[in-house]
Parts: C-alpha cells; structure tokens; sequence
C-alpha cells in the first residue's frame, strides 16, 4: 500500500513539475512595413506613404492550439489628401495600433503556423512640424478589426522566429477639419507585414 501511494504521489509530481516547465506566455518584438491602398470617396481621394514600424506583442495559451494576444504598433507616416482634384498637402502622422486578438496555431516540428482575429483601435497623431500642412489637423481614431496569419520557426525550446502578415480594417481617418473636408466615407485596410522575435516563458 505504501508503495502505491509513493508511486502516485511521484506522478503527480512529476505531472505537477511537467506543468510548470510548460511555456504558456511570450512576449515578442518585430519590425514592420506599414502601407495602405489610395482611397477615393465623397470627391477626396487619400494616399499614405509607406513606412517602417514597431509591433510588441503579448501572447497567452489558454491550450496547446489556442491563446489570447495584445498588441501595440508604432508607425509614422504622411497621409496625403487631394479634393476636387486639387492636392491639399499632407499631414505628417504619429500611428499607432492598440489590439487584441485570438489566435489559433498549430505544431508541426519546429514550425508553428498561425492565425488571428480581433478588434482594436488605431490613433492618428498630426505631428506639427514640416511635413504637415494642415495646422489645425487634429487627432483621429478609427476602431475596426484585425485579421492576420503567420509562421513562427522554433531555434530553441525559449525563441523563436515569427513572420506574419497582418491586416487592419477601419474606416479612414478625416482628422476633424472644418466642414470635414477629407471625409471619404470609405474603409481601408493597413496592410502590416512583420518579422520579429519572440521569447516564451
């Protein structure tokens, strides 16, 4: 009998032990490129030049396939309007993404295919210097939904590599000038292609 119980004792311990050795968090850190369709709705068409930026990331396992995800993006970039047909310069932006998402993944080896959905908001900052020629731009934030699928490569049982391609659908921003002059009316998608690090613990 006492055997029995030292036996089912050292199982559950080691199962206990097991459990905690398992990695259910990481964090990671990618660079990203950050661009957008040209826009045309209500006679304003709206471009934005393409830029570099940051994404961190917080991911949670609820089980082996599924977690739970927030994120932050930073970017900067000039969004360019023309009403009318005639260019009304552009304004030289702070962007940033705040998000969360669920994520679904698979294992195959050392390679982890994902997906992910979700929701956020995305903060448009006018930056008063010279690349903004409307002065009296102000703040925007558009709220709208997040999809994406990547690959993250295990290089050890602590980091691994993760590429992904992310999308981010709102509507786009008119920075609250009189009489809404660069109101479209219309949604686009931020494209958002990113490749990073991430460490698990």
């Amino acid at each position: 009998m006492k055997k029995t119980i030292l036996l089912l004792g050292a199982l559950m311990l080691s199962a206990v032990a097991g459990y905690a050795q398992e990695s259910r968090q990481d964090v990671s850190v990618s660079g990203s490129w950050l661009f957008a369709p040209s826009v045309t709705g209500n006679s304003v068409n709206k471009k934005t030049t393409q830029t570099l930026g940051l994404l961190a990331s917080y991911r949670y396992m609820l089980t082996p396939r599924s977690a739970l995800e927030v994120n932050y993006g930073y970017g900067q970039n000039t969004q360019k309007y023309t009403v009318y047909g005639k260019a009304q310069g552009g304004i030289h932006t702070l962007q940033q993404e705040f998000s969360g998402a669920y994520v679904f993944n698979l294992n195959f080896r050392n390679f982890n295919p994902f997906a992910e959905a979700g929701i956020g908001a995305v903060i448009f900052h006018p930056l008063l210097d010279a690349g903004t020629q409307q002065f009296d731009a102000r703040q925007s934030t558009g709220f709208g939904g997040l999809f994406g699928a990547g690959l993250a490569y295990e290089i050890s049982p602590s980091f691994d590599i993760r590429a992904e391609y992310r999308g981010f659908v709102l509507k786009t921003p008119a920075f609250g000038l009189p009489g809404d002059i660069f109101k479209t009316n219309r949604y686009e998608v931020i494209s958002s292609p990113s490749v990073g690090i991430a460490y698990h613990f």
